[in-house]
């Protein structure tokens, strides 16, 4: 299962090597993952970012590159885990919930910008 996919922290050396092999003085800033601490991501999709980020990178007009990952589906359902513990550190009490999180879609991200290239495959398709 490995080779199928990129760890959170590979990822982001993967992505930040893509924009050092074209320049190592454009900065590169990744948004969207702080609140991650473990995560994995399709090779496949990883092998197509750093494409995408090298094409940017290479690019004479880009000083500075922004990634920012946002979720595809606006309305996600998540589980919050509540968790008690004593003075000891021991585990005493956990209650599950869940809710919906609304995210803003990619058009906050692409204000201003005119020149945007759309390669995700159709939703249900990748």
């Amino acid at each position: 299962m490995r080779a199928m996919h990129t760890s959170l922290p590979e990822w982001i050396l993967k992505i930040k090597a893509a924009v050092y092999d074209f320049s190592p003085f454009k900065e590169v800033k990744i948004k969207g993952l702080e609140n991650l601490k473990h995560a994995k991501f399709q090779s496949l999709r990883t092998g197509r970012v750093e494409y995408a980020v090298s094409e940017i990178a290479g690019d004479n007009r880009v000083k500075n590159i922004e990634i920012v990952v946002v979720s595809r589906i606006p309305e996600t359902m998540h589980t919050i885990i509540i968790k008690g513990f004593d003075e000891n550190g021991e585990p005493v009490k956990a209650i599950l919930e869940n809710t919906n999180i609304l995210h803003p879609t990619e058009n906050v991200e692409l204000e201003g910008f005119t020149e945007i290239e759309d390669r995700r495959p159709k939703l249900g398709e990748h």
